[in-house]
């Protein structure tokens, strides 16, 4: 690793004992990381009988410039997985709603679907005049939510009992 073969040049002791401070700070960042998910399912999983995930095209996103590194070392799948297998564990259901339910661009007093970029944190109707933080709306919205044929999915795909939306 440290070492050039080619030149026969060893790597210098402190050159390895660098790389081993830094190789703890990883795993210790990567383990706090995995505590923090593990905590937060646990408690999520024990507190919610329902819980509906976001499909979110996390690839798509990652795309970003802006946002993928901050994206990547969130663990987002990692966060999904724990969630989905300590729901089944404790015998709850895991909702996955449809990535391309438009769930930030709908009202959800009226149902009026607009566009509405990124930037803006503060949803607008321009049916009904309802203002609202655009994550509430959202999530007023993803609460609603049940497939087309009016059952929710838990996380295993297998169909479920009538959305408590």
């Amino acid at each position: 690793m440290l070492t050039n073969r080619r030149s026969g040049i060893s790597a210098s002791k402190n050159a390895v004992k660098y790389y081993q401070k830094l190789r703890k700070k990883h795993k210790k960042i990567t383990n706090i990381r995995e505590d923090f998910l593990q905590k937060t399912t646990t408690l999520l999983a024990k507190t919610y009988q329902h819980i509906l995930v976001e499909d979110l095209n996390i690839k798509g996103m990652m795309a970003n410039h802006k946002i993928g590194s901050a994206l990547s070392s969130l663990g987002l799948y990692r966060f999904r997985e724990l969630l989905s297998y300590k729901q089944e564990s404790c015998g709850f259901l895991l909702t996955i709603v449809d990535r391309w339910f438009p769930s930030s661009k709908t009202c959800s007093v009226c149902g009026n679907i607009q566009d509405m970029p990124l930037k803006e944190r503060v949803y607008h109707c321009q049916n009904c005049g309802q203002v609202m933080d655009r994550d509430l709306n959202a999530s007023k919205n993803l609460e609603g939510w049940t497939n087309a044929d009016g059952l929710s999915v838990n996380a295993c795909g297998q169909e479920g009992a009538v959305s408590l939306g």
